[in-house]
């Protein structure tokens, strides 16, 4: 039995997204699609201890669960517009024998990228876009994402019911959006994938620094959209950038002491090398394509990271370039930071720093603990460690994850010896 769910809960998944797109497509529900899925894997258990695994799993469960759809539909009798075409599309599944599904008839990517524009559509709100993208397409429970993102389940749940009623009372179509429109509402789905990638590489709060399942989700989820839409570069950009960032992490944080480990710190020989050639080959496919957009530059400047043998080899001359360019593009008071972090690096830490303080006289940084650490860290270089300290002590205050703020408190006690 323990073999059995082991595999059930292996395709469940590998295999959701493509099953559940197909039969919220048919169904016009998605809750009535995740019921029958849900029943589909629990006969599944039953089924497959007694007569054993079929040759495939993934085709079985969705005959199985769009056979319990249709008899939703006809016990309710509140979905008589899908009926007909349902019995259509799934005439072969109306017998008591096994289901026999060719491997074609549950591989619909087009249904896929449907379900990723849906949960993704800019009249949901972005939290409750990524909780249904990584409930629908990547099969996570409830307490799954609610422990992810540390927030209760019950709020968790009202965040997936509240999208799906959204879905239903406005109407939003369940379809890949047409061309002219398609470029702003791509956006919305790669904010919201790389929103999940980022709350696993460097969580807002709570005892760990990488939430390593998330981040792996977020990879997973943007294979897809590039197996979806494979010549969109911005696609191609995003996964790289996730790609050459996941590389660092088994550097990022002490095995023993679980200290966080600076980017100039790192010890590189425990970057994934395999995560940097496949990022760094499609860094090279996507500024071939057109004109750099914002994730093909980010990815741009990970990769010179990625191929900097040692810090000191890092050209942060060409990373202050990337960055200029990429303010061009977003020009957002972060990206503003970032870029005076490499100047610093290139031009000298009290340019830098001149930077940095000139950017503080807006006021938009007051709360924001990265920038409050980048200007530590520079007057700490520059030996100025009172200041220093101050600076390290307002960032102690903002962070909310205990391993950063580990990291901050043992600066601040280093510049006090």
């Amino acid at each position: 039995m323990s073999d059995v769910q082991q595999i059930a809960e292996a395709v469940f998944r590998e295999q959701s997204g493509k099953i559940i797109a197909g039969l919220i497509r048919l169904s016009g529900s998605f809750d009535l699609a995740e019921e029958a899925m849900q029943e589909a894997f629990a006969s599944a258990l039953t089924s497959w201890t007694e007569k054993g695994v079929p040759e495939n799993p993934a085709a079985w469960l969705t005959a199985v669960a769009q056979r319990k759809i249709i008899d939703q539909v006809r016990r309710e009798q509140t979905r008589r517009g899908h009926e007909d075409a349902l019995i259509y599309e799934t005439e072969h599944l109306k017998t008591h024998h096994e289901p026999e599904i060719d491997t074609e008839a549950m591989h619909l990517p087009d249904d896929r990228l449907r379900l990723i524009f849906t949960c993704c559509h800019p009249a949901i709100n972005q939290e409750a876009q990524v909780a249904l993208t990584l409930r629908t397409l990547g099969g996570l429970t409830t307490p799954e994402i609610a422990r992810a993102f540390l927030v209760p389940e019950p709020t968790l749940a009202q965040r997936l019911v509240r999208a799906k009623r959204k879905i239903q009372d406005a109407r939003i179509p369940y379809e890949v959006p047409p061309a002219e429109i398609l470029p702003e509402r791509l956006a919305s789905v790669q904010a919201a994938l790389y929103l999940i990638f980022n709350e696993g590489y460097s969580a807002a709060s709570g005892e760990q620094l990488i939430r390593r399942d998330l981040c792996a989700e977020a990879i997973r989820l943007m294979r897809v959209l590039c197996e979806l839409m494979p010549n969109e570069p911005e696609n191609l950009g995003l996964l790289a950038l996730m790609l050459l960032q996941d590389s660092r992490r088994n550097a990022r944080v002490d095995s023993r002491t679980t200290d966080l480990i600076t980017l100039e710190e790192q010890d590189r020989t425990l970057w994934d090398q395999s995560e940097i050639e496949e990022g760094l080959r499609l860094v090279d496919q996507a500024l071939r394509r057109r004109q750099p957009g914002a994730y093909q530059l980010q990815a741009a400047i990970a990769a010179i990271h990625a191929q900097a043998r040692t810090p000191e080899e890092t050209d942060w001359q060409e990373i202050a370039a990337l960055y200029q360019e990429l303010y061009r593009l977003s020009p957002t008071i972060v990206v503003a930071l970032n870029h005076a972090v490499a100047v610093a690096m290139s031009q000298g830490f009290a340019r830098g720093l001149s930077l940095i303080d000139e950017l503080s006289a807006s006021g938009k940084l007051d709360d924001y603990y990265l920038f409050h650490a980048a200007r530590a860290d520079l007057l700490r270089r520059l030996h100025r460690a009172g200041e220093a300290r101050q600076a390290y002590t307002r960032a102690l205050e903002l962070a909310t994850n205990r391993v950063e703020q580990n990291y901050l408190r043992r600066r601040i006690t280093e510049l006090k010896t």
